[in-house]
């Protein structure tokens, strides 16, 4: 994998609480404004601009947009961003339930996106990149990171561990409660030798920020194609990644909850999982799967367990051994009616970061008929579907702790 340091641009120590901020694609442009209320330095002034203006502004307005490249300039103009005077290496830890995962922020190349050896695990949506690559045009800047995860390493784990010894360039706790710390990578042997060892990693796994990603590539290859003079070594040929060992990261369960049963009585949806599963009632106390292809189901405020049985999945199809694949295709399309995750609006999905308790709420206040829930995904899986070239169904996939945005930006030129 070809990776590179870069001149990183940030907040000075004494602010960096105040501009760091959630990803742009987590929460709304009402949120946003909420979070940004009195607090000028915000990055969602960045990108989520359409707070600057009037409520109910459309975010895709094209004023918008330049809007984001107006305060991008402004940060930059007050002091607020300052462009570090070397290309480094940076390592950004977060600390979410007392467990520490440690990223090294690097910029990755645009080719091997182009060439697929970092590897995807999930459609995009042409509308979602279009939006992100006119935010990279117009602010000429990969504001916010992507979030990569490669094979386990010895001796990147060696140079982390010798930073990190050091006190920390940023060390704050997000009012989320997750902690952000944040070192410099200065030594040029350091730089060098993280560059090496790169080189002789097979790939890079996209884990967190699919449409991030093609923007910026696509935006690179774009720069590319219109100069005359390119060369390939331009700031434009890489963007900006935070990239953990697969071994250190988190994937919680990604839950769904449905409107109706199909024209079905409890009695009759009951019988009829009974063809796939062995159903097991386990009453109101809350029920959480304990392992691939046990499931959970709430319903008129009862709790089950679903034991996928014998049959009902490969375990040698990186697909068809998902759970998100069983239930998928046995509960929700073969008994609710439910083809297509994508479009269906019968259908909601529910991060496992909200807890089982959310499940449960929304059934019981009759927003929702049904809540099933799922055991997580492992990184094993997902690497396996990615070295495939398979793609995973909708929301299957929740990584938490999300990266905070705003600690570090890269400029394309």
């Amino acid at each position: 994998m070809k990776v590179k340091p870069f001149k990183g641009i940030r907040p000075p120590k004494a602010i960096v609480k105040e501009v760091a901020s959630r990803p742009y694609d987590v929460l709304n442009s009402e949120e946003a404004r909420a979070e940004a209320e009195g607090n000028e330095k915000s990055l969602y002034r960045i990108i989520k601009p359409e707070i600057d203006f009037p409520i109910g502004k459309d975010e895709h307005d094209a004023d918008v947009y330049e809007k984001a490249a107006e305060n991008f300039q402004f940060f930059q103009d007050k002091g607020w961003l300052v462009q570090d005077d070397k290309e480094i290496y940076y390592v950004y830890a977060q600390t979410m339930n007392e467990k520490t995962q440690y990223g090294l922020v690097v910029c990755a190349s645009v080719e091997d996106y182009m060439t697929c050896n970092i590897k995807k695990h999930e459609l995009t949506r042409r509308d979602k990149e279009e939006d992100r690559m006119k935010h990279v045009r117009v602010t000429d800047a990969n504001i916010e990171p992507v979030f990569f995860a490669y094979p386990e390493n010895a001796m990147l784990n060696a140079i982390v561990e010798k930073i990190t010894s050091q006190p920390a360039e940023y060390d704050f706790t997000s009012v989320d409660g997750v902690g952000h710390h944040f070192w410099l990578i200065l030594e040029d042997s350091d730089i060098e030798t993280i560059t090496l060892i790169f080189e002789a990693i097979p790939a890079l796994y996209i884990a967190d920020g699919h449409h991030r990603s093609a923007a910026a590539a696509l935006v690179g290859a774009e720069k590319a194609k219109k100069n005359p003079n390119h060369k390939g070594d331009e700031e434009y040929n890489y963007f900006m990644a935070v990239c953990f060992p697969d071994n250190q990261l988190t994937i919680i369960d990604y839950n769904r909850v449905v409107k109706d049963l199909n024209g079905l009585t409890d009695e009759e949806f009951l019988t009829k999982l009974e063809k796939h599963f062995i159903v097991e009632e386990k009453g109101t106390k809350i029920y959480k799967p304990t392992k691939l292809h046990n499931f959970s189901i709430y319903l008129s405020e009862k709790w089950y367990s679903l034991t996928a049985k014998e049959g009902t999945y490969n375990d040698n199809d990186p697909i068809g051994v998902l759970d998100v694949t069983i239930s998928s295709n046995l509960i929700l399309d073969e008994i609710l009616g439910i083809k297509d995750l994508r479009s269906d609006k019968r259908v909601e999905f529910v991060g496992g970061i909200r807890g089982l308790d959310e499940l449960k709420k929304r059934v019981d206040i009759g927003e929702m008929r049904v809540a099933l829930a799922l055991y997580p995904v492992s990184m094993k899986q997902l690497m396996d579907i990615s070295d495939t070239n398979n793609i995973m169904p909708p929301k299957t996939t929740w990584f938490e702790p999300k990266l905070r945005s705003g600690l570090v930006i890269h400029k394309l030129s």
